[in-house]
């Protein structure tokens, strides 16, 4: 009987030692309908952590100007549309596909790819792209951790950092 308690204890104990720490890049979701059309974006949330986020490869920036990303962490972040919508004024058949950036200092480039059940960017392919747009960034109050936001009006929202970039879905 004693050890039978004694396995029970121990087993308990590790238990409670395997309680599971904060995720780094903790999974977000986001869902806005516009007009009739719903928008559904799922995302990981990555923290600047103290770290340069957007910047040159030399200066070491997590994300370097000029090249594809993720936009945001872990999986490639997907965006779904329940109906055909324009995107920055281009037509796109609703659907669910995975959602890029390349960012820039002055413009970034905004890719919609038809894969959206991808790792990160590593198995990204160009070939795959069903759209791409441009937007501004701009200056934005510090934002720790990646978050994306849509308006009943189409408006995507990326801010992290200090930069926002944003563009429109009707």
């Amino acid at each position: 009987m004693k050890k039978l308690a004694f396995i029970l204890t121990c087993l308990m104990s590790f238990g409670a030692l395997a309680q599971q720490a904060p995720v780094a890049s903790p999974p977000a979701v986001v869902t806005q309908k516009v007009g009739t059309t719903e928008v559904l974006i799922k995302y990981a949330q990555p923290s600047v952590k103290g770290r340069l986020v957007f910047g040159t490869k030399e200066a070491k920036a997590l994300v370097p100007y000029g090249e594809v990303w993720r936009t945001g962490a872990n999986e490639a972040t997907t965006i779904e549309f329940s109906a055909d919508v324009t995107l920055q004024g281009k037509a796109l058949a609703k659907g669910v596909y995975s959602l890029f950036t390349i960012p820039g200092e002055t413009e970034w480039t905004v890719i919609i790819n038809k894969d959206p059940k991808q790792w990160g960017a590593y198995t990204y392919k160009a070939s795959n792209d069903v759209l791409r747009v441009k937007a501004k960034p701009s200056e934005h109050a510090m934002t720790e951790k990646f978050t994306i936001g849509v308006s009943a009006t189409g408006q995507v929202t990326l801010n992290w950092d200090k930069t926002s970039v944003s563009f429109y879905v009707k």
